[in-house]
C-alpha cells in the first residue's frame, strides 16, 4: 500500500523518454527497449569503435552497446546514470555487453576491467563514478578483476561535452597517472567508459595503461558515429 502511495505521488520514469513505468516495467519502458540503437559493434572487425582510435592506439578490441546521437534516446539514458544516481542504468548495459563481449571471438579473456577515472573532487561532489556499477557487473560477467584505483586523474578538468576535437584531446594530455604498473604488465586489460565522443580521454588512459606493456581492449556503454 505504501509502495502505491509513494509511486502514486513519484512515479518512476523511463530513463530513456520520461514517460512514467507502469508496474512490471523497470528503467526502461516496453516501447524504447523496442527501439533502443544497439550498435552490434563486438563482432564487427574493424567497427565504428575501433576507427576511433585507429593510427593512434594499438588495441585487440573495441566495442560499445550503443549508437549514440545528441538529444536522442542514449543520451538522457546516459545522463540519468551521470547525474540522476540511476546506476541502474549501468547494471542494465552490463548485463548485455557483458555477454556479448563474453562470446565473441575477438575479445580475448579480460585480467583486468579499468575504469576511466573521475577526478577525487568530481567524484566526491557526484557521490560516484558512473562507471564503477557498469565495470563491476562486467567484470562477475567476465570472471575478471575490477580495479578502480590504478589509473588516476590527476587534474581536474571542466566538462568537455561542448569542447571541439581538439579542446578536448589537449585537455586530457597528461591527466592520468597509472600507479603499480607492474600489475598490468602482460595482462588483457578492459578499459571501459560511458560515453566515447571523440575518443581523446580513452587514448590519454591508452597512453599511461601502455607504459606498463598492457594489451588493451575498451568497452562503452555507447560511442557516437561520427569521427
Amino acid at each position: 500500500m505504501l509502495k502505491d502511495l509513494i509511486l502514486l505521488f513519484f512515479p518512476h520514469q523511463c530513463a530513456c523518454c520520461h514517460s512514467h513505468l507502469r508496474k512490471y516495467e523497470r528503467l526502461i519502458c516496453t516501447f524504447c527497449r523496442h527501439d533502443l540503437p544497439f550498435g552490434n559493434y563486438t563482432d564487427q572487425t574493424p567497427n565504428t569503435v575501433e576507427n576511433c582510435f585507429y593510427g593512434k592506439i594499438p588495441l585487440v578490441a573495441a566495442t560499445a552497446l550503443f549508437r549514440f546521437r545528441e538529444n536522442g534516446k542514449i543520451q538522457n539514458l546516459i545522463h540519468a546514470l551521470k547525474y540522476e544516481n540511476r546506476e541502474s542504468v549501468g547494471l542494465f548495459a552490463a548485463n548485455i555487453l557483458g555477454v556479448e563481449i563474453l562470446h565473441s571471438n575477438r575479445f580475448p579473456p579480460i585480467d583486468l576491467i579499468i575504469p576511466v577515472p573521475l577526478h577525487p573532487k568530481k567524484e566526491r561532489k557526484r557521490g560516484y563514478n558512473q562507471n564503477t556499477v557498469f565495470g563491476q557487473k562486467l567484470a562477475a560477467i567476465l570472471s575478471s578483476e575490477f580495479c578502480s584505483s590504478l589509473l588516476v586523474r590527476k587534474q581536474n578538468r571542466p566538462t568537455q561535452t561542448q569542447q571541439t576535437r581538439l579542446n578536448r584531446w589537449r585537455n586530457v594530455q597528461g591527466s592520468f597517472f597509472l600507479k603499480n604498473p607492474e600489475k598490468l604488465a602482460n595482462k588483457q586489460v578492459l578499459l571501459i567508459d560511458d560515453v566515447i565522443t571523440t575518443g581523446a580521454t580513452l587514448e590519454a588512459c591508452c597512453n599511461e595503461l601502455l607504459k606498463a606493456d598492457a594489451k588493451i581492449s575498451i568497452a562503452a556503454i555507447a560511442c557516437t558515429e561520427n569521427f
